[in-house]
């Protein structure tokens, strides 16, 4: 099957396999919030990003193998909703940006900073601090040796847009400055990008329409 990105609260999975890396993309709870798992496919080593909501799901999309670490990509509440019970149950080290920790009622065993490694297995993803979503906000970029590169951004990028300013003006000045200086100034067109809420899309989707953003103020 193609992976599409497309999921729906209550539906499977989408698995989207890669040489090294497996990432299986779920929808869980009331703001179909997405969470993926990441399994490196030399070492079977798995990793959660953002533990949303519904355990249950989370949990079989886990399954016996566990996970070794679970990264929550801001400090809103449904991006963590499940989080003490996948933590209580698989024992994960938890990832936080370095900013956003104390807003997470769950401890932050390692804070991240702008340029930090995480590892799942042999694979290596690269944090983002993009501030304005949220003071701590982080995206995750996976520089694919076998091909283009990958970012889960949370609720900094989507389809069609940055995350939510709330009508601030310095806050949506940050955000685009952000995402423009550190996504779309340093990775190419073909990468593709995973979001904390709906459809997938890439850079090269989005790009001609920075302007357009920056004019619009969100």
């Amino acid at each position: 099957m193609t992976y599409s990105g497309a999921v729906r609260v209550g539906g499977p999975a989408d698995v989207h396999e890669l040489q090294g890396l497996m990432i299986s993309k779920v929808a869980v709870g009331p703001m179909d919030n997405n969470a993926y798992v990441l399994r490196c496919r030399a070492t079977d080593e798995q990793l959660l990003i953002d533990a949303a909501n519904d355990a249950a799901t989370l949990l079989t999309l886990i399954g016996a193998d566990g996970i070794t670490s679970v990264v929550t990509t801001h400090q809103h509440g449904d991006h963590w909703q499940a989080l003490a019970e996948v933590v209580a149950a698989t024992g994960a080290r938890t990832y936080a940006g370095r900013d956003d920790a104390d807003g997470i009622p769950v401890p932050t065993d390692v804070p991240v900073g702008d340029g930090d490694t995480i590892r799942v297995g042999h694979v290596e993803l690269t944090a983002r601090h993009l501030v304005g979503h949220t003071p701590g906000s982080i995206a995750l970029v996976y520089d694919d040796p076998h091909g283009h590169p990958h970012v889960f951004t949370g609720d900094c990028l989507f389809p069609g847009g940055v995350g939510n300013t709330r009508k601030d003006p310095k806050a949506f000045a940050s955000l685009i400055h952000d995402v423009e200086t550190k996504i779309f100034g340093t990775l190419p067109d073909e990468t593709w990008v995973y979001p904390g809420h709906g459809n997938d899309t890439s850079l090269g989707a989005e790009r001609p329409h920075l302007p357009e953003w920056r004019a619009r103020g969100w």
